[in-house]
């Protein structure tokens, strides 16, 4: 699936799911530095999502964890054709961490919403194992 494609199916899923207003979302294509690392800072405003998006191989795994200032909702997800797969979901949570086993060749997207009243600061990093 293009990265375009990608973009447009997880915003109508995230706006179906979410119910939120029209979106306004902090879409970020994940850059692996030399060492398989991703690192970044986020601040989501209230009622919007960010979500970090990027392609992995089968057999790769990667290691992860986030960070944020309130309780935000959030998912690791997947695009097989119309069906949205979720490796990783949890609600109002400030912190989460996990190991993603890559079992399919797939563009994967790290998605939290917030869905309080203020912003929210958020830190992510992400390690291919």
């Amino acid at each position: 699936m293009t990265t375009l494609r990608l973009r447009a199916a997880s915003l109508a899923a995230a706006a179906a799911c979410a119910t939120l207003s029209p979106a306004h979302a902090e879409l970020v294509d994940i850059a692996w530095n030399a060492s398989g690392e991703f690192q970044r800072s986020l601040n989501i405003a209230p009622g919007k999502f960010a979500e970090l998006c990027g392609a992995l191989k089968a057999g790769e795994s990667v290691q992860w964890r986030f960070e944020a200032g309130d309780k935000l909702n959030f998912n690791i997800h997947f695009h097989e054709g119309k069906e949205v797969r979720y490796p990783a979901r949890a609600d109002q949570v400030k912190q989460s961490q996990g190991l993603l086993a890559v079992e399919s060749a797939q563009d994967y997207c790290w998605m939290w919403t917030n869905k309080t009243a203020a912003a929210a600061g958020l830190e992510v990093h992400l390690q291919k194992r």
